[in-house]
């Protein structure tokens, strides 16, 4: 029996999951392990690549834009994920933390409403814990204050929100042990 296009959509829906935390929480690192481990795609923060393309961090007005090309990256790796039948995407960072870094650094609170009604797709949302050295790549803003900050920022944004968040903290092989147990908790 051949499976029509819609029986496959939703036969081989992957499981959004984001990975979010202030600068230097090791989203990136850590997606990629999960990925690989779970057979499953990842996406890159798109704040990161606009940042190394343009050479600065974006200003007020181009908030939305970070926000909105998250946004589509993730639909497409999603969309992807669907014909390889991946169980997951593995999704570094979310337009929840540009609406945060929206409202820290510029004072603009106006991106907050998209961005919870965008992290109602993940299945769950992994609150990466600052416990690891804050290393400066050149661009990121202003430390380990500033890091501090924006972490308190948005565990009170998902606390608020009540969406499935688990707190992923170690280094290296234990944080990654952590984070598996956490994703693995959406099939149990």
């Amino acid at each position: 029996m051949q499976l029509t296009k819609l029986a496959r959509d939703v036969m081989f829906n992957p499981q959004l999951i984001c990975l979010i935390g202030a600068e230097c929480t090791g989203k990136t690192t850590l997606a990629k392990a999960l990925a690989a481990h779970f057979s499953s795609l990842w996406v890159p923060e798109h704040l990161r690549s606009f940042c190394d393309l343009q050479g600065r961090t974006p200003r007020a007005d181009e908030q939305a834009l970070i926000m909105r090309a998250q946004f589509e990256q993730e639909e497409q790796v999603a969309a992807l994920a669907r014909q390889r039948a991946c169980p997951y995407v593995l999704c570094d960072s979310a337009p929840l933390l540009t609406a945060i870094y929206s409202d820290f650094y510029f004072s603009d609170r106006s991106l907050f409403e998209c961005a919870h009604v965008l992290h109602t797709r993940y299945a769950l949302t992994l609150l990466l814990q600052p416990d690891m050295p804050w290393l400066s790549d050149g661009l990121q803003r202003d430390g380990d204050p500033a890091r501090a900050a924006i972490q308190a920022r948005l565990r009170h944004e998902l606390h608020a929100m009540r969406h499935p968040c688990i707190e992923v903290s170690g280094s290296g092989d234990s944080r990654l042990q952590a984070a598996i147990l956490a994703v693995e908790t959406l099939t149990s």
